[in-house]
This record gives C-alpha cells, sequence and structure tokens, in this order.
C-alpha cells in the first residue's frame, strides 16, 4: 500500500479562499509530491472554471485534472443553453452533485470554488459532496492548520482586496515554512471580482510577502 502511494501524485497543498469587499481572493502553493519525492515545484492548483469563477484543488492530481475537465464541459453546456453565465451558487451545486454521485468511489480531492455574480461567494466541499457556503474565509490541505492560524489572526470583515491579497500570501506562506508537503517555487494568487477572473502577477505576489 505505502509503495503504491509513493507512484500516486499529490498536491500535498494548502489553498486559501477569502472574501473581502467586492471579491474573492484565492490562494494556493506550488508543490506536488509522490511520498517524499517532490514531483513538481510550479503545479497550478487555481483553476479558472470561467470567467467568473475559479477553483483551487487539494488531493490527487489526477482526480483534480479529471473533475476540471468534467466541471467545465458542464458549465460551457449550460451557456449553450441558457445563453448566460451559470451563477455561482448554481456552479457550486452542479459541483457538489458530481463528486455526491461517486460518493461509493470518490474523488480524492477538497475544493474551494469562489466566484463573483451579484456579489463574491465562497464554497468548500469534501469528497463526498457536501458542500458549505463560507462568509469569510477557508483552507484546505496539509497546510492548512498553519494557514487557518493566519487567517483567524488576520482577518476582519470588509476588507479590501489589498489587504485580503495580503493576508492570503502571508497565509499560504506560513504553511509552506511549516507543512512539509506544501512550498514550490512560489505562491499563486487570483482575484475574482465584477471584473472575472485575474491571476496576481508573480512580481506583486513577491512584494506581498515583503
Amino acid at each position: 500500500m505505502e509503495a503504491d502511494e509513493k507512484k500516486v501524485r499529490k498536491t500535498g497543498t494548502t489553498t486559501v479562499g477569502v472574501i473581502c469587499n467586492g471579491a474573492v481572493v484565492l490562494g494556493a502553493d506550488q508543490k506536488a509530491s509522490m511520498g517524499y519525492l517532490v514531483a513538481s515545484k510550479d503545479t497550478k492548483k487555481i483553476l479558472q472554471l470561467e470567467d467568473h469563477i475559479g477553483m483551487t484543488i487539494a488531493g490527487m492530481v489526477g482526480d483534480a485534472m479529471a473533475l476540471e475537465r468534467y466541471i467545465k464541459a458542464e458549465l460551457n453546456l449550460y451557456r449553450l443553453q441558457e445563453g448566460r453565465k451559470i451563477p455561482v451558487n448554481a456552479a457550486a451545486y452542479l459541483i457538489a452533485n458530481i463528486l455526491y454521485a461517486r460518493r461509493y468511489f470518490p474523488y480524492i480531492v477538497q475544493l474551494v470554488v469562489g466566484g463573483y455574480d451579484t456579489a463574491p461567494r465562497l464554497y468548500s466541499f469534501d469528497p463526498s459532496g457536501a458542500v458549505q457556503e463560507e462568509n469569510e474565509y477557508f483552507s484546505t490541505g496539509s497546510g492548512s492548520p498553519m494557514a487557518f492560524g493566519v487567517l483567524e489572526d488576520k482577518y476582519r470583515k470588509g476588507m479590501s482586496v489589498e489587504e485580503a491579497k495580503k493576508v492570503v500570501a502571508k497565509a499560504v506562506k506560513a504553511a509552506t515554512e511549516r507543512d512539509i508537503a506544501s512550498g514550490g517555487k512560489g505562491i499563486d494568487i487570483a482575484v475574482i471580482s465584477s471584473g472575472g477572473f485575474k491571476k496576481v502577477p508573480k512580481e506583486e505576489v513577491e512584494k506581498l510577502l515583503k
């Protein structure tokens, strides 16, 4: 069992989602591991599902990639059939239904979905399809205990996007310094607002950490 697990690529992971004034900010580290081997130092764990929806992944990379393809296909189908983008809460429950349908042979993932339609929204999921709307923040992955410590200390309701980006960066950074499964070359951050899904440039992320 242990030998087989070492062959499976996992994200290890710390991911964070934060609601702020007019946006959702998502953050994640970049390390993927296979047992005690660092399989990748620049794995992308923040996925753009739609122009207004993003998702962070923790768990098995193969399962996450399969889910990404499945979810994107369903969201594209909704747009074609309805002639409009899917509301964020509808997308969240669609994802929950996909996970629930596989509850006996689950996708081994923890997901955080954030988006903006009429307001910023944030949802957390477990592999069985349980979904919870989060009103402030959430973190997943092996580094989440460290990230939650920073979030509990630094988060406040109504904070600006710039403040939220700094909190997310510090939360993920704290996890990479204490969790052996989190790390990589850097930290990815994305902001989802009325202007859509936007990745924060690497240079700006580095400034946030200083």
